[in-house]
């Protein structure tokens, strides 16, 4: 076996997932907080553009890059959002963010380093540096800086075997944004910044700041399943420094080969007015769900120290409950019918945690939080 995979961990929202799964089989109702997955369908205009391109025989092999049309939307949609200038030569497109992140990873890789991330963090991202063969180089962040790195933080941390910053805002799975002085203390700092911005157009307050309005060398991995609810077409991006575009389309030519056709016409549908005004319109529709997850965990006992304001999730303490996140998190499952996420899943700092997600209706929610409230009152006295 790979020594590389050892040390990789279950996903243990997956965990808690096909346990409610199997309850539900068993004939009962679960409410479903746990799972970051929009619960929207894809905007009209995303699926009349899928449809058309497989009509009009646009189901073979692509440049390895992705398509030009879309490779130059996602410039001007940067130029749009955040006033920065990107080539299209600077754009990969992916079959998903995550090959994405496998591939900047990958190109990143030297014996010995590590990546810099918080902890918390999302699950996955010690298993794909673990893969890659980095070791994640987890950095003790504080609920009162909503779980983000502050630049004294990153002063504390980089040393001469730190292969670049991985910064995650909005976060998974804080819902928090980095402050715009530890965005340019990380772009600063001397190695390379790896900005996971996928949550971008899902922000309640103020805007997201792009890596690279703090520095054009920045990496930037981001892609359609958020923001656009487009998660099972799979297609995502990554922008990197010119320097590294040839090693990443040599990677991408061998490991992947490119990102399905029919996704990348459906992304550029996305990227045009009619998609964009749906994203915004589910984006509205998350911010009301999020007032109301909130406005109940509060009443129960369980508000956040920070507001978050961006993605669609809540990162809460609750080890007044139970110490231990997952035995608390299967505890609800199992006894109120309720998923959530342990905090232990996303790292040591997690632990006396939970996650909710509110990617899901109003009604649902409100009946997750009455549930919770009687778990609580009859469990947790």
């Amino acid at each position: 076996m790979n020594p590389a995979c050892k040390d990789i961990t279950s996903f243990l929202v997956m965990d808690i997932l096909e346990r409610a799964n199997e309850i539900e089989a068993a004939g009962n109702r679960v409410i479903h907080l746990e799972v970051g997955e929009p619960d929207f369908d894809v905007p009209d205009c995303v699926k009349e553009a899928g449809q058309k391109a497989i009509a009009d025989g646009k189901t073979h092999y692509t440049h390895s890059l992705g398509i030009p049309e879309l490779r130059q939307a996602i410039c001007d949609l940067h130029a749009r959002e955040y006033g920065v200038s990107i080539s299209p030569d600077r754009v990969l497109v992916t079959g998903g963010t995550s090959p994405a992140m496998l591939l900047a990873f990958g190109a990143l890789a030297r014996p010995g380093s590590h990546i810099l991330l918080t902890d918390p963090s999302y699950a996955c991202y010690p298993n794909f540096l673990r893969f890659t063969g980095l070791t994640p180089h987890y950095v003790p962040v504080a609920e009162e800086d909503g779980f983000q790195f502050t630049r004294q933080a990153i002063d504390d941390n980089i040393t001469e075997m730190t292969a670049g910053i991985l910064v995650n805002s909005p976060g998974n799975p804080t819902g928090t944004l980095i402050s715009p002085d530890a965005l340019d203390a990380a772009c600063a700092a001397g190695v390379p910044v790896i900005s996971d911005e996928i949550y971008h157009g899902l922000t309640y307050g103020a805007p997201p700041r792009c890596a690279l309005e703090f520095s054009e060398d920045a990496i930037i991995l981001n892609g359609f399943s958020k923001r656009f609810a487009m998660t099972g077409l799979r297609l995502g991006y990554c922008i990197a420094p010119t320097f590294m575009m040839p090693l990443l389309q040599k990677l991408q030519q061998n490991l992947f080969i490119c990102a399905s056709s029919v996704a990348q016409w459906s992304g550029l549908a996305a990227l045009s007015p009619d998609g964009l005004a749906a994203a915004e319109a589910m984006r509205q529709t998350y911010d009301t769900r999020r007032k109301a997850l909130l406005a109940g965990l509060t009443k129960i006992g369980l508000a956040p120290r920070t507001e978050p304001t961006g993605a669609f999730y809540v990162f809460t303490r609750a080890d007044h409950l139970q110490p231990n996140s997952l035995a608390l998190a299967y505890d609800i499952l199992e006894k109120a019918h309720v998923g959530v996420t342990p905090g232990i899943d996303f790292g040591p700092g997690g632990e006396g945690h939970l996650r909710f997600s509110y990617s899901n209706s109003l009604e649902n929610i409100e009946e997750g939080i009455d549930r919770l409230g009687r778990y609580i009152a009859t469990y947790c006295r």
